[in-house]
């Protein structure tokens, strides 16, 4: 790639760049940069003008205007990248990308297909960059954010479609030439063979090469355009010239006859390889639509019109797009908050479990903020719009899943590197295979070093290396769905071994994450008692009435009169001309209603052990007092000690205040907490975690956890848990038993060791056959490796690999 001489001056639009010194300041930081030809500060027009030696230093300039603490007007997008097939792809895709003038900086993942790109708006803009990716043989997506999830789904949908259809095609098509060639070339004597079995293989192998292998040489042709190679390139090779080679062999068998050697044909091997590729491919993509999924989900969280209320006092209806900072917004019951605001008049409980992964929701008056995503309860309240659009918390949630996503490589890469370094060394090796024959091989140089050359080609058939790791994927998944564990992807299945500190939510990963009666102890228990109880609870809007009425399940209820709601403390009723009150200890004393010493200290006892504490009493003594919590699963104790026993670090963060989870922490032997942290906060703790050099896994339950999900080495999301953590997750936990993380770790040790065995075996017989191939060993003993035996050889490294991957099912 060379680099695009600027012969124009180049504009960056400036910002806070108010005053000559200023400008000063900002012409000596240009002047440092290597490649800025001239430049200068225009005050008036808030810009700095340049030229450049090439497009690249126009990056160079704006990151060091923005390093003396000055903003430049730049424009930050990202834009799905299609028809990439490899990370060679990404990088010429992000080459192309950076040499376009304008552009501050490029840079495109491979493994969410995204280019992420900065530009300066005034100078170039995405169909330029559009046309720029076009040109070497890629394409951008440039459509809006909102049309371009349901673009990326139908283009993935049709991809999976079409290649589903040529895997399927492939394996049956491949199926009589495998067995013809197996079987029937050689019988065994007495028996006769197929008649014009070499022109049924050839009918047979045509299709699955040519049509349905078309893809992989035309990849390999644009690898070879850029000087660069991938498995593409080495499954073209070897499939293109077992299958020319076999061609010819069956046009021209007497070529060979004539020499005293027999024609032989290798369709078989073509045909296999490209049906194993395929199947590989699609196991791929499949597992590539669950990226956007999460997202969809998380956008979805979102309504799509909100009621705005008029200067006039009347309501209308208002697509979410075109709500205004300062709107004022009507919540019903039960309906989703649109954008993050402030409550101006009325009050409701809204769940919030979405931000805080608290189960229990929160009560919202005048003043307090609310946010978009989170669903309000039974109540109503009108609220101001403060952030809206890019802007609201789960706006930011969203873009930090997207970027944590976009920041991991596929284990494929690792092959593909593999391959990149294969593939030239074995070409050479069959051109030096051929000139070596053709120099010492005398009167039949030419004929044995072709055979050779082509033997060389054939044994280094891919087939061994690309099953290696899928297969002991495709084991190591099946063995942990039996066992309940659900491995979406190779990269957490392989980090998951390395794992030395685990973040660990509280809510709904170490507890049950719902509120349940722990405790109730009554002074007057009766009949009438417990059902004016239930009744009480079952007309309250508090989310803990729920779980009150649940322990009184088979009681009856009975009609109350003047029910009241008393915000903040609790609710009151009259039943038979005596009123009766629920709720929080300040009620009681606000009413003058006596409290027993007996329950009192049953209350002081169960705070000590962070339960929520709630009072029933009628309109002169407490009748009974109640303690609610969030249980620990019985599961987490025996978890906790095994991972300990591991040597794993353990830390918990929740959501809930300092009290509640020092008591968690305690009980279930967790040495490392925090309290009342943040969605965002969890992502940032992991990351400094990271920086200390540990593999950390996330075991989380809640979309608030979706971030730090995704910021993790390895993400560990519960089955009963939101379907946002559990499409971010690579790993899900069907029954949300933290004992099966520990199965996870050793089945993930035990994988790994696998695929180091497959890619030992399947490099195994090229280290050994291709010199065999070449000839190394016919001055010595007169041997030459037949094309027969080494189409066996690269079968038998294909059978030692899955037969090793079929290990781990009996593995303990």
């Amino acid at each position: 790639m060379t680099a695009n001489t600027i012969q124009e001056p180049v504009y960056i639009p400036l910002e806070d760049v108010e005053s000559e010194h200023c400008a000063l300041i900002v012409e000596k930081g240009l002047a440092q940069v290597k490649g800025v030809e001239s430049h200068k500060v225009e005050l008036n027009n808030r810009r700095a003008v340049i030229t450049v030696k090439d497009n690249e230093v126009v990056g160079d300039a704006v990151r060091a205007i923005k390093d003396l603490g000055y903003g430049v007007s730049t424009v930050k997008k990202t834009f799905p990248v299609l028809g990439m097939t490899c990370a060679s792809c990404a990088g010429s895709a992000e080459s192309i990308v950076k040499y376009q003038e304008g552009v501050v900086s490029a840079s495109v993942n491979f493994a969410t297909g995204n280019l992420a790109v900065e530009y300066l708006p005034n100078i170039t803009d995405a169909s330029t960059l559009q046309k720029a990716v076009q040109s070497i043989g890629y394409d951008l997506l440039v459509e809006d954010e909102a049309r371009q999830q349901e673009t990326l789904e139908a283009i993935h949908a049709q991809k999976f479609s079409k290649l589903k259809n040529k895997t399927i095609w492939a394996i049956l098509l491949s199926l009589p030439v495998v067995v013809i060639g197996m079987f029937f070339m050689n019988p065994p004597a007495g028996r006769a063979g197929i008649p014009y079995a070499n022109e049924i293989m050839w009918l047979f192998a045509t299709p699955v090469v040519l049509w349905l292998g078309k893809d992989f040489f035309v990849n390999a042709w644009k690898q070879a355009k850029h000087r660069s190679a991938n498995m593409d390139t080495l499954v073209a090779l070897s499939t293109g010239i077992a299958y020319l080679f076999s061609v010819f062999n069956v046009l021209f068998p007497g070529f060979w006859h004539q020499r005293g050697l027999h024609a032989h044909v290798y369709f078989e091997a073509a045909a296999v390889v490209i049906a194993f590729i395929l199947l590989g491919k699609l196991l791929e993509e499949k597992a590539k639509g669950n990226t956007s999924s999460a997202i969809k989900k998380l956008m979805g969280l979102q309504p799509k019109t909100v009621l705005v209320i008029q200067a006039d006092g009347t309501e209308q209806q208002v697509a979410i797009e075109d709500v205004q900072v300062g709107d004022m917004i009507l919540v019903k019951p039960g309906e989703k908050i649109a954008v993050d605001g402030t409550v101006i008049s009325g009050n409701s409980y809204v769940d919030e479990s979405m931000l805080s992964g608290e189960p229990v929701a929160v009560l919202k008056k005048e003043n307090e903020k609310v946010f978009a995503g989170t669903i309000n309860q039974k109540g109503s309240f009108k609220f101001k719009a403060v952030s809206v659009g890019k802007e609201t918390m789960l706006a930011h949630i969203i873009k930090m899943v997207q970027e944590a996503q976009g920041s991991k490589a596929p284990v494929q890469k690792l092959v593909d590197k593999i391959a990149g370094i294969f593939v030239p060394v074995v070409i050479g090796i069959a051109i030096l295979t051929f000139v070596l024959w053709l120099i010492l091989g005398g009167e039949n140089g030419v004929v044995q070093g072709l055979l050779a050359a082509v033997t060389v080609l054939v044994i280094a058939c891919p087939c061994a290396l690309g099953l290696a790791t899928p297969t002991a994927i495709m084991v190591g998944v099946g063995k942990g769905a039996e066992k309940g564990i659900l491995i979406k992807d190779a990269e957490s299945l392989e980090l998951a071994k390395k794992i030395n500190a685990i973040v660990l939510d509280k809510t709904g990963t170490i507890t049950e994450g719902r509120p349940v009666v722990t405790d109730i102890q009554w002074s007057n228990n009766n009949d009438t008692t417990r059902s004016i109880l239930l009744s009480l609870e079952k007309q309250s809007e508090h989310p803990l009435a729920e779980a009150v009425v649940k322990q009184l399940e088979g009681v009856e209820g009975v009609s109350l009169s003047s029910f009241d709601s008393i915000t903040g403390k609790g609710v009151r009723a009259v039943y038979n001309n005596e009123t009766y009150v629920v709720g929080n200890k300040k009620l009681l004393v606000e009413s003058s209603i006596a409290i027993g010493n007996e329950l009192l200290n049953y209350a002081e006892e169960w705070g000590k052990q962070s339960k929520t504490i709630i009072w029933f009493a009628d309109s002169r003594q407490a009748l009974a007092v109640i303690a609610i919590a969030d249980t620990i699963k019985e599961t987490s104790v025996e978890a906790v000690r095994q991972l300990k026993d591991m040597g794993i670090e353990l830390y918990m963060l929740t959501g809930d205040n300092e009290t509640t989870a020092k008591a968690i922490a305690q009980q279930t032997g967790i040495q490392h907490y925090k309290a009342e942290v943040l969605p965002q906060h969890k992502a940032d703790f992991i990351k400094e975690l990271q920086q200390q050099g540990k593999t950390v896994a996330m075991v989380g339950d809640g979309i608030n956890d979706s971030t730090a999900l995704a910021t993790a080495d390895v993400s560990i999301a519960m089955g009963k848990g939101s379907d946002i953590a559990m499409d971010v997750a690579k790993m899900t936990i069907i029954s949300s038993d933290l004992t099966k993380i520990p199965q996870a770790i050793r089945l993930s040790k035990q994988t790994v060791s696998t695929i180091k065995q497959n890619l030992f075996w399947a490099f195994i017989y090229n280290l050994i056959g291709i010199p065999v191939a070449a000839g190394v060993l016919y001055p010595i003993n007169g041997f030459l490796l037949n094309p027969m035996i080494a189409g066996a050889a690269m079968a038998l490294s294909s059978v030692s690999v899955v037969g090793n991957s079929l290990r781990l099912k009996w593995k303990k």
